[in-house]
């Protein structure tokens, strides 16, 4: 029998290291599934469409926003980012677990519509290392890594909204931490039960 998948939510300020984190979770665990948005934005040299995201134009994408398409929706400096809500009930449906890489107010968002989403906040081990991350190798200028620590914290205010709470200080501490959440999750009862319905049927014979 085929269990229901488990919605993931990866939230993290800019310097976390969240999208990292994603790349070598995924991986480690090719069961794993990481949703792909639809965004207006132009492609960037080395994307793909429908691996990276989904580019749609605005006008498009504005009238999947009317027909209620996206689960969860944004504008992020005058570009728009969505997830499309049937794919993502289609993956879960057929057991896979999805992981949505979206900011805190796109996890409220979803949360509203899958109230059993399972959320991750990732945090960096201190302000001195997040300024190091943000700095970007001395490219930007001291106003400019300013304003990045000061939407940083913003975002990093929400943290008490998710369920995990991870800090990204040891990568691969880290990386293990949140595949443990995955592996847990997995192993729950009801999960369990549904996909192993006929040996447990068998053992209690």
């Amino acid at each position: 029998m085929t269990a229901q998948g488990t919605l993931y939510i990866l939230s993290a300020p800019s310097g976390a290291g969240k999208t990292s984190l994603l790349k070598a979770l995924y991986k480690k665990d090719k069961a794993i599934r990481i949703s792909v948005s639809h965004t207006t934005r132009p492609m960037r040299p080395g994307e793909e469409d429908g691996v990276d995201y989904y580019f749609i134009d605005q006008e498009s994408f504005l009238v999947k926003v009317k027909r209620g398409d996206f689960l969860e929706h944004a504008e992020v400096f005058g570009n728009y980012y969505g997830t499309d809500e049937t794919s993502v009930r289609s993956q879960l449906e057929a057991g896979e677990d999805i992981v949505l890489e979206i900011d805190w107010q796109g996890a409220e968002q979803v949360r509203r519509r899958f109230p059993d989403a399972v959320s991750i906040f990732i945090l960096p081990p201190s302000p001195g290392v997040l300024y190091e991350r943000l700095s970007n190798r001395g490219q930007d200028s001291h106003e400019v890594i300013q304003g990045r620590m000061r939407e940083a914290i913003s975002e990093m205010s929400h943290y008490a909204e998710f369920d995990y709470l991870i800090f990204n200080d040891n990568f691969e501490l880290a990386l293990s931490e949140l595949w443990s959440i995955v592996i847990a999750h997995r192993l729950k009862l009801s999960r369990q039960a549904a996909v192993h319905a006929e040996t447990i049927s068998l053992l209690l014979l």
